[in-house]
């Protein structure tokens, strides 16, 4: 079966909120080929399905942020704060869609999903690894360690906003 949707296109579209992967209720309806507003309809005719660990809403600081990162805004006239949808949720959301072009979807974003917990499994066997290495050597390859150990916890640190904050001043 052929990939209807690159991989790089589902990936730019996970996100992390609240400690979880999460991908927003406008992207999904892009990959799916439907308006944000038929998504969100059939998630609230079904809305049993979507308990909290699937599906939730983000807060107005969380949307705030997410906006921020995008240097030319295109979320226009939004006037509902946007759902997240968790893996779980995007896999409930087959059924809720009943197509066929959101069951391919829904397989792509499942195998994407999986791959990225591979890759972040794969960077916990690494560090393993290296911090028993450091165990058997001397401290003479301390420095080499800790370099290696700051490029792979470097990921996983938040990062910063960019831009500059600008402070009202008055002008006479």
């Amino acid at each position: 079966m052929s990939n209807i949707i690159p991989a790089e296109n589902i990936v730019s579209k996970i996100y992390f909120f609240r400690g979880v992967k999460v991908m927003l209720d406008r992207d999904l309806a892009e990959l799916y080929c439907v308006e944000t507003r038929v998504l969100n309809q059939a998630v609230q005719r079904n809305f049993d399905r979507f308990p909290s660990d699937f599906m939730f809403q983000l807060s107005n600081e969380e949307f705030d942020n997410l906006k921020s990162q995008f240097v030319t805004s295109s979320w226009g006239g939004i006037r509902k704060l946007p759902f997240v949808f968790t893996e779980q949720g995007v896999s409930m959301l087959s059924s809720v869609l009943n197509s066929k072009r959101a069951i391919q979807v829904n397989i792509q974003i499942m195998r994407t999903f999986s791959k990225l917990r591979q890759m972040l499994s794969t960077h916990e066997e690494l560090k393993k690894k290296i911090e028993s290495m450091e165990k058997k050597y001397d401290s003479q390859f301390r420095m080499v360690f800790d370099a290696i150990k700051d490029l792979i916890t470097e990921e996983l640190k938040p990062k910063r906003k960019i831009g500059f904050e600008r402070k009202n001043k008055k002008v006479k």
